[in-house]
């Protein structure tokens, strides 16, 4: 059976969240997952959850434990070229039905490695191996390799009025 590639994109909230439902669901009907989170490296209910309730699945975070406020640290470039260097091996053996790319985006949008890297990574996966790339400010390009592109566009956020991050809700 073919992979495609997913673009979940946007500056809407549930990018990460349609990504990690799609990999509940490939888990479910037996597929093996591996989940790589760029930028990413603290602790979420999500990754709690994962590794209690799904040995399917597979999850590795290439970030520290802060976001990037607004310039990269060498730290952050070599996190992400790592996890982009073990991705590519990954999406070469055919190891794994699903790979997901969380953040990556992100990834690009900070320059932790370039697109040229990534769209290398993605043209050395095999030919049924399931990909869904995550973050805002897909560029063209991206958008342009997936089968499936799908934009998460913010109408309203409770955010905006104040109401902070929420542990089992946002993170």
């Amino acid at each position: 059976m073919k992979g495609y590639i997913h673009v979940y994109t946007g500056n809407g909230k549930g990018k990460t969240t349609a990504a990690l439902g799609l990999a509940l669901r490939a888990a479910g009907a037996g597929k093996k997952v591996f989940i790589a989170q760029f930028v990413k490296g603290q602790r979420y209910s999500e990754t709690e959850a994962i590794e209690r309730c799904f040995p399917e699945i597979t999850l590795k975070q290439y970030g520290r434990e802060c976001f990037i406020i607004k310039t990269p640290t060498p730290e952050d470039r070599q996190a992400a070229r790592k996890g982009l260097e073990e991705i590519t091996g990954i999406l070469k053996s055919g190891k794994y039905d699903m790979v997901v790319l969380d953040e990556a985006t992100i990834a690009l949008y900070y320059n932790l490695f370039s697109l040229e890297e990534l769209a290398e990574a993605i043209q050395q996966r095999k030919e049924d191996t399931e990909l869904i790339i995550t973050g805002r400010n897909a560029p063209a390009a991206l958008v342009e390799m997936a089968g499936l592109v799908t934009e998460m566009k913010e109408v309203k956020h409770y955010y905006n009025n104040g109401v902070k991050a929420r542990k089992g809700i946002e993170y």
